[in-house]
């Protein structure tokens, strides 16, 4: 018996249009323009289809950087809260448009940058309790540099958190 080996077929191949393969795509996840781009890229459709493809998404609504950048900074701060720092460089590797992550991140303002970090600090102070008061701090000030907050910001969240002076 022989085995099909042929390659999978790409979306255009198998006659769906670049919309149906977008739409599929989007019903995922929200995505920006240019992962949206490279995969209708991926798929193999023309360089004119994914730019109307793309271009029709956006007038009607359905695709939008503004609005995936809004969406992402919402969600991350209320469910892994992290530095705008932190925010900037994530919507960057999701090659979102420049001037939509700079509206996203107005959101952030240094009320909410001050708030994130005492959050982050509170949480990883009651995981690290049993540590010697010495170790946890410095294991609590080693988080939240890793989630992007200045060591000044980590210092005033863990002060915040535990009401000690720290060094």
């Amino acid at each position: 018996m022989v085995k099909n080996m042929s390659k999978p077929k790409k979306a255009s191949d198998t006659g769906r249009s670049p919309t149906d393969a977008a739409l599929r795509f989007l019903g995922a996840r929200a995505r920006t323009v240019r992962e949206v781009e490279r995969h209708l890229d991926a798929c193999e459709y023309g360089e004119v289809e994914v730019y109307e493809t793309v271009e029709r998404l956006k007038e009607l609504g359905l695709l939008s950087d503004l609005a995936y950048a809004g969406d992402f900074v919402r969600t991350r701060l209320a469910t892994k809260p992290v530095s705008r720092a932190h925010l900037r460089e994530q919507l960057l590797a999701h090659e979102t448009d420049a001037e939509a992550i700079e509206q996203a991140l107005n959101q952030v303002d240094e009320e909410t940058q001050q708030r994130t970090a005492a959050a982050v600090a509170e949480k990883y102070a009651r995981q690290y309790a049993r540590l010697p008061e010495d170790e946890r701090n410095e294991m609590v000030i080693r988080r939240l540099l890793s989630r992007g907050y200045a060591y000044d910001e980590a210092r005033a969240a863990l002060q915040q958190t535990t009401g000690e002076q720290i060094e």
